[in-house]
């Protein structure tokens, strides 16, 4: 690509990286992203609130085309140790949301100047870490009819600029799940006299291995994050407590499946021990799809610019809210290596690695 366009993209990534914004926070970091693309394109910039998209029209369009990119960040601290580290305390850029966005932004400066054949879409995303972003950007495919739709994530333990390709499920679907129970207090030396939800959280909390072992059609996985049960005062009987899990499956219906399975063991628990239920689900994020189609297109993308191509043995147990997009026209995610001995997302010292950019615009550029 050209050698300006990524030493600006480079820079953009650095102060995106510099001042990081958690889900649904984004104002500094939606605004320098316009502000950029107003400064160096001549892209229609279409504002909608807490995500924007940019669109380059051609003048006789064969396809419309989108590509995705999200920009929120995590409550992790910055320890990457870079000239560039966040200025913003237990807040940093540990997924790369910053390099997908610096380079969906390169992408658009290569297409300003170079134009295309086709309608292209540069979606730039908030608050992807907890599923919430998706799901309102993703209605520009519907209501614009557009045609096709990609993106990618970087992905420590591949080999460097190595393009992993999966037709199918590529993220598991997933939600946090939150089940309370409410009892009456009591005495500690009187038992008896109330009602304790331990008993029936515990059971739920001892019936996980089972759950994980079941015989599932695909896979089902639930993970117990934590539990609240009572205070420490010795003389009370606990009367309230939750116990959280995440859930997550191959698929939606797999994922509703095991959901229904938790809500029954809660209901018959409570009922049991005549204790008040409630169930509340968040973070909630769709199976994201790719179809064989158009992750075809991304390997002969690859092949063509002589990149190595990596076929993915199964999905990534981890989810992410593109799923959304896929459900309105065909399209696809890919993951691209950032080395095998990188260090792993969501940890302090993990830091996007430019030299994906130019690699990822190449790939962009075949797709169109």
């Amino acid at each position: 690509m050209n050698e300006k366009n990524l030493a600006l993209a480079v820079e953009l990534r650095h102060a995106l990286h510099a001042h990081p914004e958690l889900s649904n926070e984004e104002v500094w970091t939606r605004n320098t992203l316009m502000a950029f693309l107003r400064q160096h394109t001549n892209l229609e910039i279409v504002d909608r609130g807490k995500w924007f998209y940019a669109l380059y029209r051609a003048a006789q369009p064969k396809r419309r085309i989108a590509f995705r990119a999200d920009f929120d960040a995590l409550p992790i601290e910055d320890g990457c140790g870079k000239p560039y580290a966040s200025t913003i305390p237990g807040c940093g850029h540990k997924c790369g949301h910053d390099g997908h966005s610096a380079a969906l932004a390169a992408f658009a400066l290569e297409v300003n100047e170079k134009g295309a054949d086709s309608d292209i879409y540069f979606v730039f995303q908030h608050a992807e870490e907890i599923g919430d972003g998706g799901q309102y950007c993703a209605e520009i495919i519907r209501e614009d009819g557009i045609d096709e739709v990609f993106a990618f994530h970087n992905w420590p333990g591949y080999p460097h600029g190595t393009v992993c390709v999966k037709d199918g499920c590529i993220h598991y679907a997933s939600k946090g799940m939150s089940i309370r129970m409410v009892g009456t207090p009591s005495h500690a030396s009187m038992p008896e006299c109330g009602r304790t939800p331990a008993y029936a959280l515990a059971r739920i909390i001892e019936a996980v291995p089972g759950l994980n072992a079941r015989p599932w059609k695909g896979e089902a996985l639930t993970t117990v994050i934590g539990m609240q049960l009572g205070e420490k005062a010795f003389g009370t009987q606990a009367s309230e407590g939750e116990v959280y899990l995440t859930i997550r499956a191959d698929s939606e219906a797999e994922l509703d499946e095991l959901s229904s399975l938790l809500e029954k063991m809660a209901e018959e628990g409570a009922k049991e021990y005549g204790l008040t239920l409630s169930v509340e689900y968040c973070d909630v994020f769709p199976d994201t799809v790719n179809d064989p189609a158009s992750t075809q297109k991304i390997r002969d993308a690859a092949a063509a610019l002589g990149y190595p191509v990596a076929e993915m043995p199964m999905a990534e147990r981890g989810s992410e809210d593109f799923g959304y997009f896929t459900k309105y026209a065909p399209g696809a995610l890919f993951f691209i290596g950032a080395g095998e001995d990188a260090p792993q997302l969501h940890t302090a010292p993990f830091d996007f690695d430019d030299t994906l950019i130019p690699m990822v615009v190449a790939v962009y550029e075949k797709l169109i």
